[in-house]
């Protein structure tokens, strides 16, 4: 449904163009200092207006109504409500009869007979990843509450995206978005620039791959089969609107290589010397870097005309569709990916 999580509890609420949007987050501990200006640089991280990205652009100010007393986490479970100030509601009443190719239009009327709130994407858009941002926000300030006491098991989480629309990127470089622009140690490739020109130009979208990494991270947490970590992040990071693919270390390539290859020989003290299994073997932490890739899909929303089913004509018909979208939303969902890990190694840390 809505809540993931064993320990640490995320539930998401709320609907693009309803009157808010928010996440209620169960298992916080009592006393870590909290405030609205702790969320600012990852909310900036999402946030629109940069090249590629929807024109529609929101305050995104957190309110805390639960769960904080004086600055100070309670222990109770923790409310945050963002409102939705941004709203043109008329841009998707095409949808009704005329689903867009890719997106859950259709799905989400089949499964609740029509009473889906259709208003910008509603609980399927992807605006519903604002409040998993600031949950991640209160997951690495427990983080870096219970490593006091924890002999810090996690120091850092960091994503950025490494391929756009097919063509890769120098990755001694990375790139960030912050506060709507791109922030990056280099420019971004000339490559992209082109790519996402054209897409623009086209009224197509673009897909991209991110790839998240946790450099120090103990070794132990996880379990065998069902609260792997590989499991328990591939749950949380496939609910992110637009995930298509996930894969760690070597990932795919692992099945055209051989044991002697793909295999991490074991050091002196305990680890492996290199990281073809992405840091993880059977389910648990091996204490090398955690590494995986996400790939993500173009956005479904594009002005280019397609086919579609017309369920008031009765026949296909062509779609052009309207109003404020990303030519490419990868652009936006590294801190995505970095709030969904948090969110688990919180709850990882916190059963352990």
């Amino acid at each position: 449904m809505n809540t993931f999580g064993n320990r640490f509890r995320v539930s998401i609420f709320g609907e693009s163009h309803g009157e808010l949007i928010g996440a209620v987050l169960d298992g916080v501990p009592a006393g870590i200092e909290l405030s609205a200006e702790d969320f600012v640089l990852d909310l900036g991280r999402r946030k629109s207006g940069a090249k590629g990205t929807t024109p529609r652009i929101e305050e995104d100010r957190p309110e805390l109504v639960s769960g904080v007393y004086e600055g100070c986490t309670t222990g109770a479970p923790l409310t945050i409500v963002f409102k939705n100030m941004n709203t043109k509601s008329s841009d998707y009443s095409q949808f009704a009869a005329m689903p867009r190719p890719g997106h859950a239009d259709l799905t989400a009327a089949l499964k609740w007979d029509d009473f889906q709130d259709p208003r910008g994407s509603g609980h399927f858009s992807g605006r519903l990843t604002l409040p998993i941002v600031a949950a991640g926000v209160v997951a690495k300030k427990m983080l870096a509450d219970l490593t006091i006491l924890d002999d810090a098991p996690v120091r850092e989480v960091s994503a950025r995206i490494v391929e756009l629309g097919g063509i890769g990127r120098d990755l001694s470089t990375s790139l960030e978005m912050t506060g709507g622009e791109l922030e990056m140690t280099d420019d971004m490739p000339a490559e992209w620039q082109e790519a996402l020109d054209k897409a623009i130009k086209e009224g197509d979208s673009l897909g991209a791959v991110v790839e998240c990494t946790v450099p120090d991270i103990d070794p132990g947490y996880g379990d065998p089969f069902w609260d792997s970590v590989e499991a328990m992040i591939a749950h949380a990071v496939f609910s992110i609107p637009g995930v298509r693919g996930l894969e760690f270390g070597d990932g795919f390539q692992a099945a055209r290589m051989r044991g002697s290859e793909h295999n991490d020989p074991i050091g002196a003290d305990g680890r492996p010397l290199k990281n073809g299994a992405g840091g993880v073997n059977g389910g648990i932490t091996n204490g090398a870097p955690l590494k995986f890739r996400v790939a993500f899909k173009p956005t479904s929303s594009i002005r280019k005309a397609q086919q579609t089913f017309n369920f008031e004509t009765g026949r296909m018909d062509t779609l052009e569709i309207k109003g404020r979208h990303d030519a490419c939303f990868a652009l936006r969902t590294p801190v995505v990916v970095e709030a969904m890990t948090t969110i688990v190694l919180a709850d990882l840390v916190l059963a352990k």
